[in-house]
């Protein structure tokens, strides 16, 4: 049998890789064309589409961002469950049949979501709490300096609205099969609702573009690139070039797919009882290493503060800070939060609730634990230890080293903490994303098990080629992928617009009844 050397494996990787760009690099060039603000500076133009988009849902919502927090977080207490036993199912005026049986029907006798607001919550949180709190705040900040964290934060919060948006979408116009089975998210809001006012040949164009689209994001930015980060940090951990792991990528995707696969297996059911429990602990435990050393640094915070207020509205603040984050960490980790994609929405259609616009109000929450929250104090740690040079940008793996010597400053034991919600955050992700992708799948090619398992073996499979690979073109595309979904989900969030309004105003109404 022959086999190829190091240097043959190296040149192999490189030709691979450039191939694949030669081949999708149109489609990423197309993705991340850049508008251009002033000679040097330009902004990709699908960043200024989601960030008008949530301006315009934020104005549309009368700031429902801040206005309904509380709300949103008496949901996830469970102060509002007692509405749901007695609410009245209301039929549409064209009725939704899956497998025969009318959707609302299905509701009736007690099919009206897989999952609590909680899990929901949980599950959308764990594909989005990721990389991009940790190495993606390192990089948006060695571009913009310190006054990136502050458009960082009004990027979360205007986030807030678009979340709430579609998910409140992706609960209205799920389908529920004979099993109790939801299927939602963009796809079907897309195809169901734009038919709903009358643009049915437009809702099944963008329906399908998604569908393809959240794929293809689910083996590359949920999947490979996960897998691949979280075995670099290991490796780094481990001893580097003197570890046992160093060059077996292969055999920590082995193991990683083997629990990956445990978990997927069982569906959104198993998936939230996995993240209730995951995100909540991996956050917690980031937030409480962070906090610690930020105690032992408190003097410097409000210095820290005052560099992030100067840095915002300056030169270097403004461009770089915006171009910095939103570029470079929003699109390292999929947009972080992952407003105005639309994929959490899959994951939030899967809640037990007969009010839509309740799950909008859940998933608002999101954007600010993850950015306004999390990222925000990523920032602060990197800031007060003096682990950022502006003007010396760093890669993705060079982020997450950043944020570990910062931690190092603490005790010496952290970053070994570090790994661990590093690989946690990897695996939530994946798990996250592997439903995303099936519910895109399945709705492509239909519901059987066949199809449904086929697609389970190949993003397992991908989870090892992720660890062991030199990914380079492939994150890009990956990455441009996750962008395009952006496309036709916005379409269809403005369009759709007043019926979340009326779902809106459907369940402040109950509340206060």
């Amino acid at each position: 049998m022959m086999t190829l050397s190091i240097t043959q494996q190296d040149n192999l990787d490189q030709k691979i890789n450039e191939a694949f760009s030669n081949t999708t690099g149109w489609f990423v060039d197309a993705v991340f064309a850049e508008i251009p603000v002033t000679d040097s500076v330009g902004i990709p133009w699908v960043l200024i589409i989601l960030i008008l988009g949530a301006s315009y849902f934020t104005f549309y919502f009368k700031g429902i961002n801040l206005r309904a927090f509380p709300t949103a977080v008496n949901v996830v207490r469970g102060k509002y469950d007692d509405l749901e036993a007695g609410a009245k199912v209301l039929v549409s005026e064209e009725v939704v049949t899956v497998d025969g049986d009318q959707l609302d029907t299905l509701r009736v006798e007690g099919h009206d979501g897989e999952v609590s607001h909680f899990q929901a919550l949980t599950a959308a949180l764990s594909a989005t709490v990721g990389l991009g709190n940790i190495a993606g705040v390192a990089i948006a900040l060695s571009i913009g300096g310190a006054g990136a964290t502050f458009w960082m934060i009004l990027a979360g919060l205007l986030g807030m609205a678009s979340k709430f948006v579609e998910c409140t979408l992706g609960v209205a116009y799920r389908e529920i099969n004979h099993h109790g089975i939801v299927y939602g998210g963009p796809m079907y809001y897309l195809k169901n609702g734009l038919r709903d006012i009358g643009k049915g040949r437009l809702g099944k164009i963008l329906s399908v573009m998604f569908a393809i689209m959240c794929v293809g994001a689910s083996f590359g930015g949920g999947n490979m690139f996960q897998a691949n980060q979280a075995f670099k940090l290991f490796e780094f951990v481990s001893g580097g070039e003197e570890s046992f792991f160093f060059g077996k990528g292969w055999l920590f995707g082995l193991v990683m797919a083997i629990f990956v696969g445990i978990v997927i297996i069982g569906g959104i059911k198993k998936i939230a009882k996995v993240t209730d429990k995951i995100v909540p602990a991996m956050v917690l435990m980031y937030v409480l290493v962070v906090v610690i050393i930020l105690g032992m640094n408190y003097e410097n915070i409000p210095s820290a503060f005052s560099a992030i207020l100067k840095g915002a509205f300056n030169a270097q603040g403004v461009t770089g800070g915006m171009i910095g984050v939103m570029v470079q960490g929003f699109r390292r980790a999929a947009f972080s939060n992952e407003a105005g994609i639309g994929s959490a929405s899959i994951a939030h259609a899967a809640v037990r609730t007969r009010y839509a616009a309740s799950e909008g109000l859940v998933a608002l929450l999101e954007p600010f634990i993850d950015t306004v929250v999390v990222c925000t104090m990523t920032a602060l740690l990197l800031i007060i230890t003096g682990q950022i040079t502006v003007g010396n940008e760093v890669s993705f793996e060079q982020g997450v080293i950043l944020t570990s010597n910062a931690l190092a400053q603490g005790f010496s034991w952290f970053p070994y903490l570090l790994t661990v919600a590093v690989i946690l955050f990897a695996f939530s992700s994946m798990i996250s994303w592997s439903y995303y992708g099936h519910q895109a799948w399945s709705f492509l090619f239909g519901r059987g098990k066949r199809a449904e398992y086929l697609y389970k073996s190949i993003f397992c499979v991908f989870v090892i080629v992720g660890a062991a690979a030199s990914l380079g073109a492939v994150v890009d595309f990956s990455d441009a992928m996750v962008f395009s979904m952006m496309v036709p989900n916005m379409i269809g969030l403005v369009l759709l617009a007043p019926k979340v309004s009326v779902e809106l105003k459907r369940y402040i109404n109950t509340i206060r009844s």
